[in-house]
């Protein structure tokens, strides 16, 4: 999941105007989604995992203060197969009885070079899985939906992507038939609070 991470067309002229700190966002969540994609006998699948709560504060003046707190019941997830889903949520992949919440925290946003948004940037943090937590980067964008005016910024969207070893987090069963990456790809919007 390798894409540019919050880029906001005019954002850098908006920045004098925007009021200092973090503003707190909430999630749309019939517009968004968790899809995660593997692969089994090599065959591509792709899962869908809904949000379950989310705290997203987005600092407009300097985005390296944002942050984001999400969680998800793994029970939830579903890949394309019945067969496919049951294994998934199983004990020897993601134990989903015993660890139903996964949890993701922001910890630091990168911008890119010399701190230019339309360079780029990365979200490190902290994700909980299986009750292992280890460090996960995620590549995003940030943007306005079309057709919204420059100076608005209270409805965002978020598009993140990412991978992580499902090995690493515990997730050992099927070693033969499922390979060990998974490849997230997410979309949020949020809106403004109040």
């Amino acid at each position: 999941m390798t894409r540019r991470l919050f880029v906001i067309a005019g954002l850098t002229s908006l920045t004098g105007q925007a009021q200092a700190g973090a503003t707190p966002y909430d999630l749309v969540a019939e517009k968004s989604r968790i899809a995660f994609n593997f692969k089994v006998s090599g065959s591509p699948q792709t899962g869908t995992v809904p949000v379950r709560t989310a705290d997203i504060r987005v600092d407009i003046a300097n985005l390296s203060a944002s942050s984001a707190d999400v969680t998800t019941d793994i029970r939830r997830a579903k890949a394309g197969v019945l067969f496919v889903t049951q294994a998934l949520l199983s004990p020897s992949v993601l134990d989903a009885q015993n660890h139903p919440i996964v949890r993701f925290q922001s910890t630091k946003i990168l911008l890119g070079s010399a701190g230019r948004i339309s360079e780029g940037a990365r979200i490190e943090g902290k994700l909980t899985l299986r009750g292992t937590t280890l460090p996960l980067v995620l590549n995003a964008q940030l943007t306005r939906p079309a057709g919204t005016a420059a100076d608005d910024l209270s409805v965002l969207n978020i598009n993140l992507t990412g991978a992580l070893s499902r090995i690493r987090f515990g997730a050992t069963g099927y070693p033969n038939l499922v390979e060990d990456q998974v490849d997230l790809d997410i979309f949020a919007e949020i809106r403004r609070r109040g």
